[in-house]
């Protein structure tokens, strides 16, 4: 799986050491209000309570954190993580013991708005509508299988280890 995390989370980094001048810019993205309509009738069809961002994705805070929160786009963020489709499959996440770290401006719009949620030390889940994360794209594994299927909604459980920057 860590040729996903290579290929979608991290298709912009351009140096191991984060040492580039950071750009990003905040998006605006909103999804539309078809696709969060899906993502709540998910919710409630498996009775799970979680709150909506103004952008569209819904998120549940499991544990706050207590430490360093995220500053901007160019906070660098080592997290664990798990990211599953509504049906259960799981299409990633991070090896037991070996998180990863990036910019949090080069991960999909539902990470850049959910991350920021928590602190340090913090858990999330991050229930994501298509505008927000891979919208029409289908993602692939290296031997051309469909891990992520286009317009898929997409939850992912987050711990955040550490922030800096």
């Amino acid at each position: 799986m860590g040729l996903l995390i290579s290929v979608v989370l991290f298709g912009c980094l351009k140096d191991k050491n984060h040492d580039q001048v950071c750009n990003y810019t905040d998006s605006q993205t909103q999804a539309p209000d078809s696709q969060v309509q899906k993502v709540k009738a998910y919710l409630d069809s498996n009775h799970i309570n979680a709150q909506k961002h103004s952008s569209g994705f819904y998120y549940t805070i499991n544990s706050q954190g207590a430490g360093a929160f995220v500053t901007n786009l160019c906070s660098i963020i080592t997290v664990g993580y798990k990211g599953k489709l509504t049906n259960g499959n799981i299409f990633d996440s991070t090896a037991t013991g070996l998180p990863a770290s990036f910019r949090l401006g080069q991960v999909i719009v539902g990470w850049q708005k959910g991350i920021p949620l928590v602190n340090k030390g913090g858990k999330i889940t991050l229930y994501i509508p298509p505008a927000l994360g891979y919208g029409s794209q289908v993602v692939n594994d290296r031997n051309g299988n469909i891990l992520i299927p286009a317009n898929s909604i997409i939850i992912f459980d987050v711990d955040v280890l550490d922030i800096s920057g």
